[in-house]
């Protein structure tokens, strides 16, 4: 099973099983995690599904493109050495994930 993890500003989790090869942005849309916004709908050209992703899950995602890398710097909260956009991650197989999510987006 598929698993993401999703905390917010405030603390509360919210475990969500999602569909392998979806990403984490289309998991949390569909799931109602208000804190992701993604107002470009996953065209990596807003930076509004930034997350936090837990510093023991980094290892397993694939690396961090130079475009996502740069709209980085576009977020509405500072980003941190273990920021992503959450439509950049693709979800593998049985993988459990755990992102928090930032006070605003926008």
């Amino acid at each position: 099973m598929t698993t993401v993890h999703f905390t917010d500003a405030a603390g509360a989790t919210t475990t969500i099983n999602a569909n392998a090869g979806d990403s984490v942005m289309e998991t949390a849309v569909r799931n109602g995690v208000t804190a992701i916004v993604a107002e470009c709908g996953g065209s990596l050209s807003c930076a509004t599904c930034h997350v936090f992703v837990a510093e023991a899950d980094l290892p397993s995602l694939e690396p961090m493109g130079e475009m996502e890398d740069e709209m980085l710097y576009g977020t509405a909260e500072d980003r941190a050495d273990n920021s992503r956009l959450s439509c950049q991650i693709r979800l593998a197989e049985g993988q459990e994930l755990h992102v928090t999510t930032p006070e605003t987006q926008v």
